[in-house]
């Protein structure tokens, strides 16, 4: 009975592992949509001449926390992958990552500014969370 005990135990661990959602990271509908927030801010930051879209941000990320919920993470996994460390290192190492590529750079601050409001004149995903001065 023990050795059936542990075998069922150890099939039902093994079929919640599969059932088990990937890490947050790795679901680019949620994931991606913080970056470009993340990646506004920091250009709001930088760039004196644009803000921030504050409210958007904070709305858009509730639509995410929900959008996860639906997806099956739990509020402790959502909140885990906001609040990490770990992941906010790796966004801003891809944030600068992203930025160089477009030629952006904290050697020259203007840079900020010019990639800033050409986002804001795209209306792209970042320049959605921008608002000129």
């Amino acid at each position: 009975m023990k050795r059936l005990t542990s075998m069922t135990l150890g099939l039902s661990l093994s079929a919640a592992t599969a059932w088990a959602n990937p890490p947050l990271r790795e679901v680019s509908e949620i994931d991606d949509q913080i970056f470009w927030g993340v990646l506004a801010y920091e250009i709001s930051e930088q760039c004196d001449s644009i803000n921030a879209r504050t409210m958007k941000a904070v709305g858009d990320l509730w639509s995410l926390a929900n959008q996860a919920r639906s997806l099956g993470y739990s509020r402790d996994e959502i909140k885990t992958y906001i609040r990490s460390d770990e992941e906010k290192a790796r966004m801003r190492k891809r944030g600068e990552a992203f930025l160089a590529s477009k030629g952006v750079t904290y050697d020259a601050p203007e840079t900020f500014c010019t990639f800033g409001h050409a986002e804001i004149e795209r209306n792209s995903a970042i320049g959605a969370y921008l608002r000129a001065k």
